[in-house]
């Protein structure tokens, strides 16, 4: 993976960016800490850069490094990571953004929507994070899709993985007619068929914790890791950008880390296909 250089032009197609932020995590800290361990997770050599469709992401430069956002205070954090995604978007590059907890999707989307008005948001989670409000904080790891959808910063948002769901969210959800697929109901030949490019928000604890323990949250009954594999090789709409949050790497042994790569190699993989069929 080359390392992005703003000034110069680049073959890369994909720009990743590191978002070492947790202060809006409810319940543990640590999730700072993992955009450096899904790279060391990513060029182990326990494994490769070749992705399961024939892509091998270490040839031709495809990935660009845009390293690390460097905060300047809690109070500027959105902005910053607002504009360090247009920034990426501005060179061409479709964003892969690593987290942080899962409030840093909210600019996220927020710089993608300006790109992409008719954006559907396909979000991998235990959780809906649709909270109004959370511990008195409007912009915690468990609102930013409250924030999203009231802003109309997505025509379409589909949750899949769901499975704490209470009175609050639910009304939420109807709210903002958001589309949510809980765990007691998954079958797994379900595909998302946008017609529309597609942005995937993958919380790691979308995975059940015995594939995935490195998390903040437990909730048993969650997904396998194939079984999320499947959902993102089977899209047959453009991906066009995609976060990966909450691996929390204080919490347990690098088997998470290692999941979290997986996970960035394929969903690369079918970003590059957007690239290579649509020109996104």
């Amino acid at each position: 993976m080359q390392t992005w250089e703003r000034s110069s032009p680049s073959r890369a197609k994909i720009g990743v960016l590191g978002i070492p932020y947790d202060a809006s995590s409810s319940h543990l800290r640590g999730a700072a800490d993992a955009p450096a361990l899904i790279r060391k997770a990513l060029h182990s050599d326990s494994s490769n850069l070749w992705t399961e469709n024939g892509t091998d992401l270490g040839a031709a430069d495809l990935l660009a490094d845009a390293g690390d956002l460097a905060f300047k205070s809690d109070q500027s954090v959105l902005d910053e990571i607002e504009q360090g995604v247009s920034s990426i978007l501005k060179a061409g590059l479709s964003p892969l953004c690593l987290g942080g907890d899962h409030s840093v999707t909210f600019p996220i989307i927020k710089a993608m929507s300006t790109r992409y008005p008719d954006l559907t948001i396909l979000h991998f989670d235990a959780h809906p994070d649709l909270y109004d409000e959370f511990n008195g904080d409007r912009y915690s790891h468990a609102c930013p899709f409250a924030r999203i959808m009231e802003a109309d910063l997505a025509t379409r948002l589909v949750q899949i993985g769901i499975r704490t769901m209470n009175g609050h969210q639910r009304e939420q959800a109807d709210r903002f007619g958001v589309e949510v697929i809980e765990m007691k109901d998954w079958n797994d030949e379900f595909l998302v068929t946008p017609d529309r490019p597609v942005y995937i928000s993958f919380d790691m604890d979308c995975l059940d914790p015995a594939f995935a323990p490195g998390i903040s949250h437990w909730e048993p009954g969650g997904f396998s890791t194939r079984q999320v594999l499947h959902v993102i090789q089977s899209l047959h709409a453009p991906l066009i950008g995609a976060d990966i949050v909450e691996y929390n790497p204080r919490v347990e042994t690098p088997i998470t880390g290692m999941v979290a790569a997986k996970v960035l190699k394929e969903i690369a993989a079918k970003m590059l296909e957007a690239h290579d069929k649509h020109g996104h």
